[in-house]
């Protein structure tokens, strides 16, 4: 029995080759993350977010310090304290790593999810930038940037996209 290779690839080749040939395509690319975060909009809510989890990272900064010194403590007096107050700081200094993690842990998740926010609220003024920029400069293909390995820069639109956000602000 002789297989048929998949030809699913050239479908789509032979339909940009033909429409490249009737018509030049207008293909932009975005970095849509980019073009979000670089936005007067966009900074001032990652400052925002900053500044929600800066008393965190003080906690953390803080259970990291007195984690520190006490394993000095350990080091420098390992040799004059007794095994009951070695023990004592070594259950300490355990007590506070595993504070240390719990926080970083609440730290990381909450900044996620603060990101994600960001993200999803101005995902949708993203589109709207969008559509207006397809319709009154023809665009015919609008790709993400990611994942490319090449493109030349006059196809990137993203600096254009963010001085159209900041303009709708």
């Amino acid at each position: 029995m002789v297989r048929k290779k998949s030809k699913k690839w050239l479908l789509p080749a032979v339909l940009l080759l033909s429409l490249s040939s009737q018509a030049e395509l207008k293909i932009v690319v975005i970095n849509a993350e980019q073009a979000i975060l670089q936005s007067e909009e966009g900074k001032a809510k990652i400052e925002a977010i900053r500044t929600a989890v800066e008393a965190d990272e003080l906690k953390i900064q803080s259970l990291s310090d007195q984690m520190k010194s006490l394993q000095e403590r350990l080091a420098k007096d390992v040799d004059v304290i007794s095994d009951g107050e070695k023990q004592k700081l070594q259950k300490e200094i355990e007590d506070l790593n595993i504070d240390a993690q719990f926080e970083l842990q609440k730290y990381q998740k909450k900044g996620n999810e603060l990101q994600q926010d960001l993200m999803r609220e101005m995902t949708p003024k993203l589109q709207a930038v969008l559509q207006d920029l397809i319709e009154v400069e023809g665009y015919d293909l609008v790709m993400p940037r990611a994942g490319l390995l090449y493109t030349n820069a006059k196809h990137n639109i993203t600096r254009k996209v963010t001085e159209k956000l900041n303009e709708k602000q």
